[in-house]
């Protein structure tokens, strides 16, 4: 794709993932939005556009960075300008999001992966951290830390992924 608002055409490509029917979601940041391919490139369908307020609907984004894709079919968007994840159905439906005290509290979230088992694992840029959740977005623990004496800490993490074994 190129530059510019129509399908298939992106500004600012943030992340990328592949289902396991072989489709290609791509978080298109710039546009507020998902795009799907097929895996040669031809343009499924889109959703999404800009939220005009933080956290005030859903199925708008505020530049979605990272997405991944659970073994369900399930798309998982993170919405890093409101600070939550959002999940869909393979066709773009709702389905729940989390990101507000005791759903996740998330300080831009930039990163998403899902195990083979669909928990899902969401990588925070500021809180320096992973937080671990179920697929329907119940928090099962943390880790990371941004001091340099801790073991497992990390400094503005940018990326994550998750192995078919989990780890």
């Amino acid at each position: 794709g190129t530059n510019g608002i129509q399908k298939d055409q992106f500004e600012s490509p943030t992340g990328v993932a592949v289902s396991p029917d072989g489709n290609v979601y791509v978080a298109d940041k710039g546009h507020h939005r998902i795009q799907v391919f097929t895996s040669a490139g031809v343009f499924i369908r889109k959703w999404g556009l800009l939220v005009l307020e933080s956290g005030s609907e859903i199925e708008e984004f505020d530049h979605p960075h990272g997405i991944a894709v659970g073994q369900d079919g399930s798309v998982y968007v993170v919405d890093t300008g409101n600070n939550r994840i959002q999940k869909f159905t393979s066709e773009g439906i709702f389905i729940d999001w989390w990101g507000d005290p005791g759903r996740g509290w998330f300080n831009l979230p930039y990163g998403v992966a899902v195990a083979a088992d669909d928990t899902v694992y969401v990588l925070e840029a500021l809180g320096h951290q992973v937080q671990k959740f179920t697929s329907e977005g119940i928090f099962i623990r943390n880790w990371g830390d941004s001091s340099v004496r801790v073991t497992d800490g990390f400094r503005t993490p940018a990326g994550i992924a998750v192995t078919p074994d989990g780890h």
